[in-house]
């Protein structure tokens, strides 16, 4: 399964998963408050809660005033139970992997001397690429994310563009999990494609066509 549709699924995992827990602990919240604690869009929710219902994962109840209440169905239960298990097998699994990619990517790093990386894109994945970086002895000197509103991620400043990390950098590894094969198109128009380093758990190749044509 490609890597976009993969995040995808997991994505709607987490978010249902999510959707159970929270109706389980007050089930006569208001979707605005769903919204809010999910992370997500307002019609987002809407639209999973009328697909929990359909699927006999809810039921709806009335809350007054005016209001709905939703519950657990015995179905909903076991679904949050086979989630849950799912969810944290799948993060152990995620975590051994993109450790050992990570490790790999900067340990060739490292051989080449490139001692100074910065890192493509906030998420779990430049999360553990900064833990193995210490192992490695590799500095981190910045993560690019033009998206992200934070000026800092795990210690390490954030900066929204490649010529922004502070002090410059050596190589690049990527760590888009959301739109990784165009990130990793667009940095390859400004680098050398060797020097953008890519875990293999992202399970996609540089396009090396424009650079033959340049």
């Amino acid at each position: 399964m490609p890597q976009a549709a993969r995040n995808e699924e997991s994505d709607n995992a987490r978010i249902v998963l999510g959707l159970l827990e929270s109706v389980e602990r007050d089930g006569a919240q208001s979707q605005r408050k769903l919204a809010s604690d999910l992370g997500i869009a307002l019609g987002l929710v809407n639209a999973y809660l009328k697909r929990c219902v359909k699927k006999g994962l809810l039921k709806i109840g009335q809350a007054p005033p005016r209001r709905y209440a939703y519950y657990l169905t015995p179905h909903g239960f076991a679904e949050k139970s086979r989630l849950t298990v799912e969810y944290l097998s799948s993060s152990f699994s995620f975590f051994r992997r993109a450790r050992e990619d990570c490790s790999s990517v900067l340990k060739m790093a490292r051989s080449r001397n490139w001692n100074r990386v910065a890192l493509l894109g906030v998420s779990d994945l430049a999360e553990i690429a900064t833990i193995c970086a210490l192992e490695q002895g590799v500095t981190i000197a910045a993560v690019v994310d033009a998206k992200c509103t934070s000026d800092r991620f795990v210690g390490t400043p954030v900066v929204p563009l490649l010529d922004a990390v502070p002090g410059g950098f050596d190589a690049l590894v990527v760590t888009d999990l959301q739109a990784t094969r165009e990130s990793v198109q667009a940095v390859v128009d400004q680098l050398d494609a060797d020097r953008v380093l890519l875990p293999t758990l992202l399970g996609i190749r540089i396009d090396r066509t424009r650079e033959s044509a340049a």
